[in-house]
Formats: C-alpha cells, structure tokens, sequence
C-alpha cells in the first residue's frame, strides 16, 4: 500500500498562490523573537542536545513531580485513585482501539462500536436512566451541556447552579453559558453542607443543577433536588460520581432527568489532572437533544448482531453552524478503558470498591476527630470524601509541606483552616493509621509552639 500524502510542495504552493498569500505570511502573527523564530538552526547545532541527552533531560523533570505511585496520596477534589488491573492498559493499548480518531463506519469498526455500545449500557445501568450518549470530555463539559440542554428543551436562558458543584466545574458552565447569553445563578450550602434553598419563581429557569457528592464531599438530596425543579417547570440535573452508584440512590429512581459525572474514578489513572471522560444519561424524551452521538445495537441481514451509530449530533456533519453543542469527539480510548473497568470489576467488585472507600474515609475522619486537633465541618453523609477544620494556630499549608517530606502527599488545603481529604479503596489500615499519626504529630506540635 502506497502513504498517503496529502499535498506535496508544488501543489501547497498553487493552493496558497491561488489565494493570494505565502507561506511565510501565515506564520506572521507568530511574535518575530529568537526563542519562537530563526533563521536558521546554527543554535540548535551549537547547544541542542542527542536524543539520549533528551529523554535523561527529559526523565530528570519529571521525577520532579510528585505523584500517586511513589508517594502515599490523600488529595481527591474530582480525581481519585481507584486500582485500575494491568488488563485495562493492556486492552486499550490494542491499535483497534489506540488510535488518533474514532472511526465510527460500522462496516470497519464493529469492535470500537460495541465498546462504546457497551460504555452506553454501564452508564445507563448505574444511573437508572434510559439513553446514555457515547461519552464527553469530562465532568466539567458535562454539567454545562447539561445546563445548554436544559435551555433548548425549556427555551429559557436561566439556569441555577448549587455552589456544591467543583469550582472547575462552575467555572466550565459560567463560560460555556456566557457565550449563549445565559444567566447563571448559584445557590449557598447550608449549615450541613448540602443544597437545601432552591428558587421558587415558576416558568423562569430551565434548569437546576447539582453535584452528589459534592466537592466537599456531602451527598445531596436528589428527590429534594428533583421536587423543588419540577415544581418550577425546570429539569433536575446532577453531576454524580460513577462509583458512588453503587451505594447511593441512583439518580433515575429519583426522577432525575439529566445525569452527567467524571469517569475517572472508574479506574482511570490520575495522569496529573487528565484525561478523563465524562457521561451524560438522559430521560427518552430528551433523547433527541443530547450532544454527542449514540451507539445502537441492531441485526444484520444475515441475523448476525452488528452495531451502528443510530443518533449523530450536527456538529459531527454538516451544517455545523447549527450544532447544539461543542462535543465533537467522544473521549472513546478512557470510556473504553472505564468499560473495561466495570467488565472486570462487575457489581460486586464495584460494591466492594464503594464499600471500602467510604468505611475507610469514616475509619480515618474518626481518628483525626478523635484526636481533638480537627472538627467536622458538616454533620451530614459523605462517600469517600470529607472535610475537617484544624485546631486554631495550624498552618495546614505548612503541615502539607512536612508531609511531603515524609513522602505523604496531603488533602487539599481550602479557606478557614480546612482540609479535604480522599479515601480510596487502595488504603490498608497501617496506611491510614500511619497518615493520621502524621498529620496528629505534626498538627500537635505546630500547636505547641
């Protein structure tokens, strides 16, 4: 088979001919200084470094950072370290899968199509809800294409957001509704930590969204959250961690008409902040009006099952100009690689690694509450997720720093003294007693001082 190339250099020339411009004028807006352009690569051959010289350069700056491999983690706010078994990278390594685009014509890509068919399935099973779309970019993309879909269904240009939601995540939705001429409007947390007050003025917003757990991890009330948005003629929307599905109410059974969420917790590695995939599960009636694309399973001639794309947003063709959403890839290679996470785990697996992370985080927020150096902040239910108050006079920024040292990587330290701290199944018990024996120590002593 003979490469495919595009164009050679006579025909980029004809092309940029016919147009009227040259190549160097294409560049021009690139700022005329050494360290972006040259005129030539005298430096490079003066300075520049071999390929080993590279990659030991190379190896050298990354072993600057601290990561969840060689250092004990506690930190979570969105990203967690749930075990993810040699078999996922393993599959998803495979060239069907490892590719640089989704190929979707079902006559070539059956195996790719039932993956994604397969993703849909998981989502729609642990969400309770009906029609799950072949993933997004992550969470954050997700509650604001939620709120978007709200709007077109609704045809209203107001929506409200509980302040529960991750501040990435408010900050995606207040940018993507911005452009659309949509107001937000944010809701406080109560004294418990939950979203309790929602507004009450009928036939003016499209929709109301909240995250369970939240980002201070406290789980919310969903059939509060599903009655308060009904009542105005407003669709209910949750971003909801996967794993918590597992023991939590799923936002189906609560009437929920829009459910979207971060799949990295479903084994996905941390890879310093991404990437992930987000999901969305909806309601059949808004089926139509999801971004993305839906895979469907369906029979050949022959009687054999095949799978085919049987929903594709505007954005992927033509008239794109009237797309209803930014969402043109589908994260295919992580959905892939969470699908093959819930396969190995199957319900049990997934209750156990539920189960382990939340006995485990109420293990550990006891014995630092018991040690008289931190308080709860919130007296309601959490997953994995907690947060504590310190003791007047400790610098938690600082006792972060001494964890380090002792190869701990700390909670995420927040405003009034506070630190949130993940658990997940990963933690033996020496583990955590060994963090919290630290943390007491290091707490106690800045106290002492």
């Amino acid at each position: 088979m003979i490469g495919y190339l595009p164009m050679d250099r006579e025909e980029r020339r004809e092309m940029l001919a016919s147009v009227g411009v040259d190549l160097d004028q294409l560049f021009a807006m690139i700022p005329a200084c050494d360290c972006v352009r040259v005129d030539n690569y005298l430096a490079l051959a003066k300075d520049g470094m071999s390929e080993m010289e590279v990659v030991d350069h190379i190896k050298k700056l990354a072993a600057k950072n601290k990561n969840g491999e060689d250092y004990d983690s506690y930190l979570g706010a969105g990203y967690y370290d749930h075990y993810q078994p040699a078999a996922v990278h393993h599959l998803i390594s495979r060239s069907e899968f490892l590719t640089s685009y989704t190929p979707y014509q079902a006559e070539i890509s059956q195996g790719t199509l039932q993956a994604i068919f397969e993703w849909q399935s998981y989502i729609t099973r642990l969400t309770g809800l009906p029609v799950s779309n072949a993933s997004l970019y992550d969470a954050s993309s997700g509650a604001a294409e939620a709120m978007l879909l709200a709007c077109r269904d609704k045809r209203r240009y107001k929506v409200f957001v509980s302040e529960g939601v991750h501040p990435d995540t408010m900050e995606t939705i207040k940018t993507y509704l911005h452009a659309a001429d949509i107001e937000v409007v944010t809701g406080a947390l109560d004294e418990h930590g939950q979203t309790s007050v929602f507004p009450e003025e009928k036939g003016e917003y499209a929709g109301f969204l909240v995250q369970s757990p939240n980002f201070y991890g406290v789980v919310e009330d969903l059939d509060l959250l599903v009655q308060k948005a009904h009542e105005v003629d407003a669709l209910a929307a949750v971003s909801q961690d996967p794993v918590s599905l597992a023991i939590l109410k799923r936002p189906g059974d609560a009437g929920v008409d829009i459910a979207v969420g971060e799949a990295q917790s479903l084994g996905l590695p941390l890879s310093f902040g991404g990437p992930g995939a987000g999901y969305m599960a909806v309601t059949e009636r808004l089926m139509r009006k999801m971004p993305g694309r839906i895979c469907g399973a369906t029979v050949d001639r022959e009687g054999r099952t095949s799978y085919v794309l049987t929903i594709q947003a505007r954005e992927q063709h033509i008239r794109r100009e009237r797309a209803t959403s930014n969402i043109c890839t589908s994260q295919a290679l992580m959905a892939t690689a969470a699908t093959i996470w819930l396969a190995l785990q199957g319900s049990a697996g997934l209750l156990d690694v539920a189960e382990q992370s939340a006995a485990k985080a109420m293990y550990l927020e006891k014995k630092l509450v018991d040690s008289g150096c931190f308080k709860r902040v919130y007296d309601a239910p959490y997953f994995r997720e907690f947060l504590v108050e310190a003791k007047a006079g400790v610098d938690l920024k600082k006792v972060n720093e001494q964890l380090l040292d002792e190869g701990v990587i700390g909670g995420l330290v927040l405003d009034q003294n506070r630190m949130l701290i993940a658990v997940t199944e990963k933690k033996t018990k020496e583990q955590l007693d060994c963090f919290a024996d630290k943390l007491i120590a290091l707490c106690g002593g800045q106290e002492g001082r």
